[in-house]
C-alpha cells in the first residue's frame, strides 16, 4: 500500500472535505482546490518538522 497517499487522503478528508459545504459539484470542486492550497501553504506536517510542504521545500532549496 502506498502509506503516503493514504495519509494524505485521510488528512483531506478529516480536516477540510468534512467541514466544507457541498451544495454542488462545482462548489465542490472550488472548495476542494481551496483546501489543497491550505494543506500545501500553511498545514503543519510532523514529518517536515511541522512545516508546510511548500515551506520545507522553500527551505530545502536555499539549502542547495
Amino acid at each position: 500500500s502506498n502509506g503516503m497517499a493514504e495519509s494524505f487522503v485521510k488528512t483531506i478528508k478529516r480536516d477540510y472535505v468534512a467541514h466544507m459545504p457541498k451544495p454542488d459539484r462545482e462548489t465542490a470542486l472550488r472548495n476542494l482546490a481551496i483546501a489543497f492550497e491550505h494543506y500545501n501553504e500553511q498545514h503543519p506536517h510532523s514529518a517536515l518538522n511541522y512545516r508546510s510542504p511548500r515551506e520545507f521545500r522553500r527551505l530545502a532549496a536555499a539549502s542547495i
